[in-house]
């Protein structure tokens, strides 16, 4: 079953990198863990460029859950395309979702998932409404 991305995604962000020999496992393809260290890479990335870097004393984005389908294996030396894309701002939150691609295969879809994004106040540890700038960055 593919995952279906909404209709109302923005693509905000595309990056490539090669599978370094170490993200493999016994099996002789990238361990499923690692998919989500090259998910992490682009939306940091992203919110690096953004203008949302860390700030452990101020409010910023936080990850509250994280998905990931898998169709088709990546090995070494395969480069992989990841589609960063953004959609639903809500009050605190906004929904990330990401396509990986084999750079070789454009279009062919190996893996895909997301992450919800809330904003986070660090020094209260709560929640806080995603300002407005946030919002209509991740508007489509």
């Amino acid at each position: 079953m593919r995952m279906e991305l909404p209709e109302h995604k923005k693509l905000v962000y595309e990056t490539r990198f090669p599978v370094r020999w170490g993200d493999m496992d016994a099996m002789g393809h990238v361990n499923n863990s690692v998919y989500f260290r090259y998910m992490e890479t682009a939306r940091i990335d992203w919110m690096m460029q953004a203008g949302m870097p860390p700030a452990p004393t101020g409010d910023g984005p936080v990850i509250v859950n994280a998905f990931c389908n898998f169709y088709q294996q990546f090995a070494y030396p395969d480069v992989v395309r990841l589609k960063l894309y953004v959609s639903d701002p809500a009050r605190t939150t906004f929904e990330s979702w990401i396509t990986m691609e084999k750079d070789e295969a454009p279009g062919v879809v190996c893996a895909a998932g997301g992450a919800t994004v809330i904003w986070v106040d660090f020094l209260q540890h709560k929640a806080t409404d995603l300002p407005q700038w946030v919002r209509e960055l991740t508007a489509a």
